[in-house]
């Protein structure tokens, strides 16, 4: 092994694929309260998150990045095996994550000169950035150098792209990503908002009435954005994601199989990927949704 792989809990990585590949996560903090901080993955799972906040409905948490002193600790524990690490940050647009990490990285390097740590902006969220880290594992483990891994990482992060709705305008509109007036009459009327990830931003898809409609539009803009653009999947890791309800998660899954089948391709879902709080804090408790990044 050339190097070691280090990423803030934003990946929203299984905590089974964490355990067997090895890899640092430094959590971030969230709380429902203001006074008390969780950390995430460690003090709060995901199913926990979500089910305060369906059980505290009106309750808006909040979410609080990593310390310089968590990232260094990360970072030293690597460092003390002899490893160059490479850091990988949520989109640094959405959070300060990566900055401190570059500051921990240099306090750490102050003291310990030999350290080598490259830590590099994912420019991506949630499953995205955690398919990047896969792909990391992937180069990791085929013994590629460090900085021929940064270089092929670089290169795919263009490629992600995600597909999602939620359910409940109101955490939209206590974020102000939209007017709480659009919110109210969003909620009367049932509509639900589509949401795509590309670009390093979340961007308007548009809405749809009804919950079931709108993640059936998930399956339809995924498609379209594969067809317009002659994608071969072969080349892509696709998987899917959500919050609160695993019932609407097994049907997503299973509706995706039988569409990758139409497209002429076999699909089995890696993983289950909650999507963490980082997301969870502005989306509330019922996001859903597919992503899609091309392999390194």
């Amino acid at each position: 092994m050339k190097f070691q792989i280090v990423s803030d809990s934003s990946c929203d990585l299984p905590s089974e694929d964490i355990r067997r590949w090895g890899i640092g996560i430094v959590p971030y903090y969230v709380s429902f309260d203001n006074e008390h901080y969780y950390r995430e993955g460690r003090d709060i799972q995901p199913e926990d998150f979500y089910r305060t906040m369906v059980e505290k409905a009106g309750t808006f948490p909040k979410t609080s990045m990593p310390t310089i002193y968590d990232y260094a600790a990360a970072f030293y524990r690597e460092v003390e095996k002899g490893l160059p690490v490479l850091c990988i940050c949520l989109n640094s647009i959405f959070s300060g994550s990566y900055q401190t990490a570059i500051n921990a990285a240099n306090m750490l390097q102050q003291e310990h000169p030999e350290a080598k740590v490259h830590v590099m902006d994912s420019q991506l969220a949630t499953v995205l950035q955690g398919m990047l880290v896969q792909e990391a594992v992937r180069l990791r483990d085929q013994e590629v150098s460090m900085e021929e891994a940064i270089a092929r990482l670089e290169a795919i992060r263009p490629t992600g792209r995600i597909f999602f709705t939620t359910n409940d305008l109101k955490y939209l509109a206590h974020g102000g990503r939209i007017g709480k007036a659009a919110a109210a009459t969003g909620t009367l009327l049932q509509m639900k908002p589509m949401i795509e990830y590309y670009d390093c931003q979340l961007n308007s898809a548009g809405v749809v009435r009804g919950r079931k409609r709108s993640i059936q539009r998930c399956l339809e803009l995924f498609q379209g954005y594969v067809e317009k653009n002659g994608l071969d999947l072969k080349e892509y890791e696709v998987v899917t994601g959500y919050g609160y309800d695993r019932g609407e998660y097994d049907v997503l899954n299973d509706q995706l199989t039988a569409l990758m089948e139409e497209m002429g391709y076999h699909w089995e879902k890696p993983g289950d990927y909650h999507i963490g709080v980082t997301i969870g804090v502005h989306t509330g408790p019922y996001p859903i949704g597919i992503g899609m990044i091309r392999h390194a």
